[in-house]
């Protein structure tokens, strides 16, 4: 008997989005399994069954995964109104399907991983996980001690938005202070606004992991992609840290 998965999962597995964006198409009544329309959750299909979303047919599409190091003087978004360079100018045709999970602004550098499994994007990326991103930052002035307790405190940003982040100092020369810095939010510029706000502006940012996916050994510029196997890694990881945050 041929397995039965949920409807929401299948759309998600075809590239469509999360299976809340999922359950939204459903719900707004442009899915149709064998040519019937489904506006309800909870329905199962299998990969016999036809399925269609706004009178298309779709299918799973196979599942590509990258870690890419991206350079400076790049944004992430596939196209910008402003004529900026975007990293899909220097990516290989193949890999300009896929999404970034977050992103970095034009002048940070370091990991970025992309895929076209929305799901895996939502795990990641979703502000309820708290999946840890660590960058190595350079920031100008000797960073003290009790800046570094602002930040696990937490500093406001904007009027009612308040950003955490745990900082290590790594090093100081030249009147200069580099830091390991994790993040469990994910808000715009968050960190340069951080060192704004305590005196000391960033010079150089730099993002080496996302969750337990590591930047170390790729070159600026140029990609790699992940294993089947630290795929699995990656959602076993992603699996026991919502365990632990139950």
């Amino acid at each position: 008997m041929p397995e039965k998965i949920r409807l929401n999962k299948y759309i998600a597995s075809c590239g469509l989005g999360s299976r809340r964006t999922a359950d939204e198409l459903i719900t707004s009544g442009v899915v149709e399994v064998n040519d019937k329309r489904i506006n309800e959750l909870g329905v199962s299909v299998t990969k016999k069954d036809s399925v269609k979303v706004k009178g298309k047919i779709i299918r799973p599409e196979q599942k590509t995964y990258i870690a890419f190091n991206k350079p400076p003087g790049y944004i992430t978004s596939t196209e910008d109104e402003k004529g900026r360079k975007t990293i899909y100018d220097i990516l290989p045709e193949k890999i300009k399907i896929l999404k970034t999970a977050g992103r970095l602004d034009k002048d940070s550098t370091g990991l970025l991983v992309m895929t076209n499994d929305g799901e895996l994007i939502q795990e990641l990326t979703h502000p309820t996980k708290q999946v840890p991103k660590v960058y190595l930052v350079t920031a100008k002035g000797l960073v003290k001690n009790r800046d570094l307790v602002k930040f696990n405190e937490g500093i406001e940003i904007e009027k009612g938005k308040i950003a955490y982040a745990e900082a290590v100092i790594i090093d100081c020369q030249n009147s200069d202070t580099t830091l390991q810095i994790t993040l469990y939010q994910g808000y715009n510029r968050q960190i340069r606004r951080m060192f704004d706000k305590v005196g000391h502006p960033v010079i150089s940012l730099k993002r080496t992991s996302h969750a337990c996916v590591e930047l170390s050994g790729l070159e600026r510029g140029k990609f790699r992609y992940i294993s089947p196997k630290q795929v699995q890694e990656l959602k076993n990881y992603l699996k026991k840290r919502e365990f632990g945050s139950n």
